[in-house]
Parts: structure tokens; C-alpha cells; sequence
């Protein structure tokens, strides 16, 4: 770990943690969650929990299966174990002098700018009141269109754009296993050849498994962020990852490559569609840094609107690019191949010359892709 006092860190724990076998909340461990957050925060340490379990914990109280359950059974089931969640935080945060500050949110919170950075405002603003803020995904509400995916691509978001030091995953597991079995103590970066060494989904109650742990962590250290993964039920575990002793699976925090706005548009974005561009806009695009014209586009693929993010895809089918377009799918179709200055001929009206500006674009380096 870097040798840099730490400032803030974000905890995900995931729902095989926080549950028995029954799918009952385990108190012991909220108890000894709480007991290491509240003990740094003492430090001076901000720490902000990213919890699943509201699916797990409604099940619990509610003694059902989830088997079976149709979309609005599950939010119901969610709101049900939330509000118990959040009580079991609570009750053991105050024992310690602190308070549970509750984030509940959805996909649509990140692709609104304004709302992406007023979330990190709304963090701050906890801090000074002696909250800890608690975050997870509104599950009783959220459909495949706004949702974020899983929480472990949540906690990658949220450590981002609360300039997390660094990023703990606790998991039911030591960490990620080698093809022996044999425990990883560290990796420099997150590879196509350590993504291949994950197997299988994970448990029921999550939605997750170690890949999607992998992807989230792999945008996070692109941020510039240290993580761990580890496994939960440990005493003390928060704490000794904090102190640098040889917990899980550390992974190395990248140099910082893309500013704030482009890893908005990287990462917490979810493209719409995508479109396919030619060798010379390829070259103009990821060599000469330019924005992408309508003349390089050969077709748009998925039903997007301007202003939604979209991929920019190369003859061999390889993303090469990420952006906010200026025209939807519609108005591609009907303008691609075309020189800037024949749009307005061809749609009647012309709002930009550029299909995608420049400074809307982000280049997917190769850190960033599938290996």
C-alpha cells in the first residue's frame, strides 16, 4: 500500500457477507462492520459503505425464497430489508457516537452530470454531521433500463467520484484464486489473463461474482485507486487492509489518465449503442486526437438519442472509443458517409459539424480494454 496518510475509503460488502445460510441479516457481523468503520472514522479516516443485502434481508424477515420471485415481488422484498438494514447500521453506528446517512441509487443518478457531482456534495455534506453515508442500489424501484448492474460496479463508481484512496470488496472469499487454488496476494493491474482465472456467478443472492468485481476494480485503479479483495467475515479486517498487512488480493492504483469528465463518460456511463467508423476516422480519432466526423461513420447500431453515450467501433469490431453523441441513431443512418457541410442538406438543419466532439470523446486505451 502507498505510504500516503489516507484520507477516505470506500467498503462494498457484498450479500453472502451480511446473511447466514438462511438468508437472515447476521448481526455479528453488521456489529463488527460498524465497530471498524466507526474506529476509523475516530482516526480521522472518512469511510464510505457501499452495502448489498436488502433482497437478502427482506427474504430473511419475511422467511420466503427467492425462487421464483417476479420483478415487483423482489421490490418489495428490497424495500422490506433495506429499512431493516439500514436499522441494524444504525443502531450500532450510535453506540459509537455516529449516524447511518442512507443513498439509495439508480443509473440515472450518474448520467445526469449535475446529479452525478451533487452525490459527491451530499457525501462531504454527511461527513461534517458525523454521518456515514451508506449506499446501494435502489432495488425497490430499479428496472434493467435504470439500473446500475450490481453493486460491485457501483462501489468502483462511487469510490471514483468520492476521490476514495482506497477501495475495499469484502466478499465471501480470501480473495481471487489462481487455476491451483492458491490464494493472489497482489496484481499490478487488472489483465485479460487474471479475468479468465474467475469461474462461475456466485451466490444466489448477489448478482455479481469475482468478474464483475474484477471489471469494477479495473475502472477504479484506472482512477487512481488502490483495492483489495477480501474476504468479510474476518474480525477485523477493514482495519488491518487499512494498515497495510497482507489481507486478499491488492491490486496497484493506476496513474491517473483520463480528468474527472472523461472517466464520467468511461465509466459511469452505460452506451446506448454504438457505431462503426472506417480506418482513416480511426486514425483521425486515437492518433491525431479529432473529433468524429459523419464523413468516417459506415453505419449506428442500437436505438440512441443525442446526447447519449455511445461506443465508436472499428472495422474489426474492437471499441476504440466512447462518447457523447450530437445525433441520434436516426440522423446517423441517414448522414453517414456525408461531409460535414451536406448534413443540413440531408437533415434539413445542422446543430454541430461533429458527430462526436472531441472533448465529449475518450479514446479506450488499452489499459482499459478486454485483453
Amino acid at each position: 500500500m502507498s505510504k500516503k496518510k489516507l484520507k477516505r475509503v470506500v467498503v462494498k460488502v457484498g450479500t453472502k457477507v451480511l446473511t447466514d445460510s438462511t438468508n437472515r441479516i447476521d448481526r455479528k457481523v453488521i456489529k463488527n462492520l460498524a465497530e471498524q468503520v466507526c474506529a476509523l472514522m475516530d482516526r480521522k479516516i472518512e469511510v464510505v459503505l457501499v452495502s448489498s443485502g436488502a433482497i437478502g434481508a427482506g427474504l430473511g424477515l419475511l422467511k420466503l425464497r427467492k425462487k421464483g420471485k417476479s420483478l415487483s415481488e423482489l421490490q418489495a422484498i428490497a424495500s422490506v430489508g433495506q429499512n431493516h438494514l439500514m436499522d441494524l447500521y444504525n443502531e450500532y453506528f450510535n453506540k459509537k457516537g455516529y449516524i447511518a446517512g442512507q443513498i439509495l441509487l439508480t443509473q440515472e443518478d450518474f448520467n445526469d452530470r449535475r446529479r452525478f457531482l451533487n452525490i459527491r456534495y451530499t457525501l462531504n455534506t454527511l461527513f461534517e454531521y458525523k454521518a456515514i453515508p451508506v449506499i446501494n442500489e435502489n432495488d425497490s424501484i430499479s428496472t434493467e433500463e435504470i439500473k446500475c448492474g450490481d453493486n460491485d460496479r457501483l462501489s468502483g463508481l462511487v469510490a471514483d467520484f468520492a476521490d476514495a484512496d482506497i477501495l475495499v470488496m469484502l466478499t465471501d472469499v480470501d480473495g481471487l484464486c489462481d487455476a491451483t487454488g492458491t490464494l493472489v496476494n497482489h496484481l499490478k493491474a487488472i489483465t485479460g489473463r487474471v479475468k479468465s482465472l474467475c469461474h462461475g456467478k456466485g451466490c444466489e443472492e448477489s448478482t455479481g461474482g469475482m468478474i464483475t468485481k474484477l471489471e469494477a476494480i479495473k475502472n477504479a485503479s484506472s482512477a487512481g485507486i488502490e483495492c483489495v479483495i477480501a474476504y468479510g467475515k474476518k474480525k477485523n479486517v477493514i482495519l488491518d487492509i487499512v494498515d497495510g498487512k497482507n489481507i486478499g488480493t491488492r491490486i496497484d492504483a493506476q496513474e491517473r489518465s483520463l480528468k474527472a469528465r472523461k472517466r464520467w463518460i468511461a465509466f459511469s456511463l452505460k452506451p446506448k449503442g454504438k457505431i462503426v467508423i472506417d480506418a482513416g476516422a480511426e486514425k483521425a480519432l486515437v492518433n491525431n486526437h479529432k473529433s468524429l466526423l459523419s464523413s468516417g461513420i459506415k453505419k449506428a447500431s442500437g436505438k440512441f438519442l443525442d446526447g447519449d453515450v455511445i461506443d465508436v467501433v472499428n472495422l474489426k469490431r474492437k471499441v476504440v472509443a466512447r462518447g457523447l453523441t450530437n445525433y441520434s441513431s436516426k440522423e446517423i443512418e441517414k448522414i453517414k458517409g456525408l461531409r460535414s457541410d451536406k448534413i443540413e442538406i440531408e437533415l434539413g438543419y445542422k446543430d454541430y459539424d461533429e458527430v462526436i466532439h472531441r472533448d465529449n470523446l475518450v479514446i479506450i486505451e488499452e489499459q482499459f480494454m478486454e485483453e
